[in-house]
Formats: structure tokens, sequence, C-alpha cells
């Protein structure tokens, strides 16, 4: 291969592993030159990570690569970008289609393939292109596993022994980072499962595995550092209103900050009242803090996601991505700045008018909102439990 020409990748993912082996012999079949490389990570409990090579007609070669610091995913990473760069300089190979294993998420792979420092000063971005990034999801089994708290552990899909993540917050990642959703082939397709994908990722393209229409979509290019900015919570694109076909979607937003301890005793109602929730909020004794919110399956997950720009001084704004930028001024308020409520609950069935009560009573009175943030400050701080066990956890 030239060494002025890049080599397109093509990352797929996804839970649903028939799906997803499904799309990988299509891009296989449909591409001259293609290659697929896969990390099988069952083995890595009790011995190496396995790397799969393979071709249209099928296994070219079967490898082991030892595990890292007794992570399997932490293998793959290491492993992968020098697979890629061989393979980019191998000029028979066109295409580099790499499976990823079942649990694995594909923005870490995918900002690992394009920022990391190669030995000669360059990145590896240069020689590797991110031709599309492409989930693949079986609708017959979406709602279920969706709804599944469970530990991937539990299921055999954790990839290291701190691997605390659930089936549900996974696959939802995992559905909302793609730019191109690929269903598993067949007709009908209930309709309330593609809305509901369709709901949770508006922008992403949906296409049929078996139609002819995925190599396409798959190369149709993939920007991994606007994907990253639709991700954060201080800049996410989130879903928008939405009904149709039995699922709908609430966007709730609000000016005044929720009272921490009405808000802590309302979590678990919140936290199950959809398939998915996401977004962003504030807190009245930690009124500097933005605060992301991610739920599936019943499970919640808080984090601190840094400050709100209204936080900052004027010249640590420059440091700030421009698409952040955008996004408070969109949402700026005379006196709180970008601070703000902004969360989007989707389910089929949702209780709009009891979630939007349940949100309403957890903000701040008037009487209460009157105090200012001093008087907030001496609220109850009841979430510091709760954010001294997420640091320890992840610890």
């Amino acid at each position: 291969m030239d060494s002025s020409t890049k080599l397109p990748v093509v990352l797929v993912g996804g839970l649903h592993a028939e799906a997803r082996r499904a799309a990988v012999r299509e891009l296989l079949h449909s591409a001259p030159g293609a290659l697929a490389l896969h990390h099988d990570l069952r083995p890595a409990v009790g011995g190496p990570v396995r790397r799969v090579l393979s071709d249209s007609d099928g296994v070219l070669f079967r490898t082991d690569t030892e595990l890292v610091d007794d992570c399997a995913c932490c293998a793959l990473r290491a492993d992968l970008l020098p697979e890629l760069l061989h393979l980019a300089d191998d000029p028979s190979c066109r295409l580099a289609v790499v499976e990823l294993w079942d649990s694995v998420e594909p923005q870490a792979m995918a900002e690992v393939l394009v920022g990391t420092p190669l030995p000669d000063g360059s990145v590896s971005g240069r020689r590797l292109a991110m031709a599309g990034v492409v989930t693949c999801v079986d609708p017959d089994l979406l709602l279920d596993h969706l709804s599944l708290g469970e530990d991937l552990a539990e299921h055999g899909l954790a990839t290291a022994p701190t691997d605390r993540r659930t089936i549900a917050d996974t696959l939802a990642r995992q559905l909302e980072y793609a730019g191109v959703l690929a269903l598993a082939p067949g007709d009908g397709a209930d309709p309330g499962a593609v809305e509901l994908l369709t709901q949770l990722h508006p922008t992403a393209r949906q296409v049929t595995i078996g139609t002819g229409r995925l190599a396409a979509a798959a190369r149709s290019g993939f920007d991994v550092a606007a994907a990253a900015s639709r991700q954060h919570p201080a800049s996410a694109l989130l879903p928008q209103e939405a009904d149709a076909h039995g699922v709908a979607t609430l966007v709730w937003r609000a000016s005044r900050p929720f009272h921490p301890g009405r808000l802590h005793a309302a979590l678990e109602d919140l936290s199950c009242a959809a398939a998915r929730s996401r977004g962003r909020f504030w807190l009245a004794d930690r009124p500097d803090t933005l605060l992301s919110w991610e739920a599936a399956g019943g499970a919640l997950c808080i984090e601190d996601a840094g400050p709100w720009l209204a936080a900052l001084p004027d010249a640590a704004w420059e440091a700030v991505p421009a698409e952040r930028r955008v996004a408070a001024a969109l949402d700026w308020h005379p006196e709180h700045g970008d601070r703000g409520q902004h969360l989007a609950f989707t389910s089929p069935d949702l209780d709009r008018e009891g979630l939007v009560a349940a949100l309403d009573r957890c903000l701040l009175t008037d009487a209460e909102y009157a105090a200012g943030p001093e008087g907030w400050r001496h609220l109850p701080h009841v979430f510091d439990d709760f954010f001294d066990d997420f640091f320890d956890h992840a610890a």
C-alpha cells in the first residue's frame, strides 16, 4: 500500500453476536480486498486473548496474545493497533473490518485507532482512516436486553475482574455511539423495536443486514472527535420529543436546581421510569458541578463531569471545545449561565405526566430558591456518600 494512502477501517460491534457476524460476512463479500480482524476475549479468563484474521473464504490465521494487567480489553487495545498497521503495509488489503467482541464499546477503540502516537512521531490516524462505526442489533432482543440490569460478569461478558458494567448500559452506549445501526437479517422487524432504536439515536443510519446496503453505509465516514462531543454530557446530542408505535421520548428541562434530598429519595423511581434515560443536571448544594445522568435497565450512573462553564474564569473558556461553548450559548440563562436540567427519557409505555410530576417535585420550591446559592449550600449533602462510593468503586 502506498504510504500516502490510508487504510479504511470499519468497526463492527454489538452485544448481539449473530447479527454482528452476519454483518461482517456481508462486508467481506461485498468489498474486494477486505480482511476481518477479531479478538475473541472469551478465553481470556483462563488464558490469552485469541486473535483471528479472516477473509471472505474463511479464517486465515489464529494466534494468541497475552493479557495486559489481567484485562482482556487492555490486551485488545495493545494488540489491535499494531495488527492494523501491519495490514496497512499489505498492498492486497483494501479494507480492514474490525469485529469487536460482544461487550467491547466502540468509542474507546475508535479513539485508539485515530489518535495513538507512533514511534515515528506521527499518530495512527495518519495511516488509518475511520471509515465507519457499525453497531449490530437484533430488534427482537432489543427491549429485553435494554431492560436487563444484570452485570456483564453474570453472563460471562466482563472484560476484566473490575468490569462492573451491565448488559443494559453497555448495549445503550454501543447503540448511541455508532453512525450505522445494522439490523439482524430477516423481514418483519417489530415496528416498536425499530422505533425505539430511532428515538434512542435519531441521527444514525439504519440498514438491514443482507439487503446489499450495508457496505456503502459502513464506509460513509465517521468523525471520531464529533462523536465524542455528541457523547459528552455537557454537549450531548440527546434524543428529541417523540411518540410513535407505542414508544415515547420525554425531554424534560428546567432552570432551577434539584433539591438534593428530594432527588436522592426519588432516584430509584426515576431510574426505573424508562428503558433508557440520560442527560445532565445540577444540584443546589453543588452549584458549580455539572453532573451526568445515565440509566438503563433500572441501573443509574451519576458522575461528576467537571465544572459548568459559568463556574470557570473567562480565561479558561479558550481551552473548552467549541461544541461545548455553542451548546452552552444555546441554553444560557441570565442568572445561572449554562447550569440547568436537561434529561431525556425513552421507553415503550412511558408515563409522561407521572414522570414530569416526579421530576418537578425534586426542584427547589419558591422559598428554597429564594435563599440563593449561599442558602443552598446548607441543604443536606446526601449525595456525598454516593460520590464517595462511586470513586472508591472506580479506583
